[in-house]
């Protein structure tokens, strides 16, 4: 067994990715204890499966004797919670999140935290269409990008951070490091414009299918694929609307040009060239695999 980077976790929100989280900790370092902080009726679930070693009834209790506070709750709900973690989070603690957007958490954070206890904004880019503990995943990240956010100019990582890249190795995870902004105009391409797109997409079909169930009834795997993100729930990008609105924005005029050229080129010969780069797009995802 090898040594523990930390000797406890809280786990602020044990869905799928505090859950997950937990899981891959609990894996790697059996006598980390970990301790979670949800409602009563998500913790019983956590702590069947084995994700959590004990429910705290209070935030307070929850971050009494932590060493690594992990907040993996909505956007919203962070930042609402982020003055209390603060004020109750011992010294020494390093207190990291797993939200998707970064700059108005870590803005928050500079408000909150002074260094005791110590903040580090963090993203896993892993996940599913869907949510809860009943879908966390020991696997979850592993060979997953999990960008560190670092203010520009700031070079020098403390013990307590250092400690968590190693954690985050341990669980099979792959630190980058970036400022926040452009974390937040990076996903806004790569995962928020996916997700808005397949919706998008989900609406054309549902408007477009008649009261024979035309076209939808004869859909197979391609557009189910196509659409797998649109599975995933509102309540899960709402807060992501409103902390990133400006990257969104921009990509989905990117997206929306993109459709005006291929469809103002359906009647030439002049789409090879953008179908070509398309597959190549799709062959570096697939070496990624």
């Amino acid at each position: 067994m090898s040594e523990a980077p930390f000797s406890s976790l809280t786990v602020l929100g044990t869905g799928l990715i505090g859950g997950s989280f937990a899981l891959a900790v609990r894996e790697a370092f059996p006598q980390i204890a970990v301790i979670g902080w949800d409602r009563p009726e998500v913790l019983e679930k956590a702590a069947a499966l084995g994700a959590i070693t004990r429910a705290a009834s209070s935030l307070a209790e929850a971050l009494r004797a932590s060493q690594l506070v992990y907040i993996a709750l909505p956007i919203g709900v962070t930042l609402d919670l982020l003055p209390e973690v603060a004020r109750h989070a011992p010294a020494g603690t390093l207190v990291t999140d797993a939200a998707s957007t970064k700059a108005a958490i870590c803005r928050a954070a500079a408000r909150h935290f002074s260094g005791r206890p110590e903040f580090l904004g963090g993203h896993p880019l892993a996940g599913r269409e869907l949510s809860g503990i009943q879908h966390a995943d020991v696997c979850l990240f592993r060979s997953a990008k999990y960008v560190l956010v670092r203010d520009p100019g700031t070079h020098q990582a403390t013990p307590a951070v250092t400690s968590f890249e190693a954690l985050l190795r341990a669980i099979g995870a792959e630190p980058v490091w970036l400022d926040a902004d452009t974390h937040d105009w990076a996903v806004g391409i790569i995962s928020h414009l996916p997700q808005f797109a397949s919706v998008a997409l989900a609406g054309v079909v549902n408007d477009e299918t008649d009261e024979t169930g035309l076209p939808l009834s004869l859909a197979s795997t391609g557009l189910r694929d196509a659409l797998r993100l649109a599975g995933s729930p509102y309540a899960l990008w709402r807060d992501v609307c409103l902390t990133n609105r400006d990257n969104l924005v921009r990509s989905l005029d990117r997206l929306v040009q993109a459709l005006e050229h291929l469809r103002g080129s359906l009647a030439s010969r002049d789409l090879e060239p953008q179908f070509d780069a398309a597959n190549q797009v799709y062959k570096s995802l697939r070496e990624v695999d």
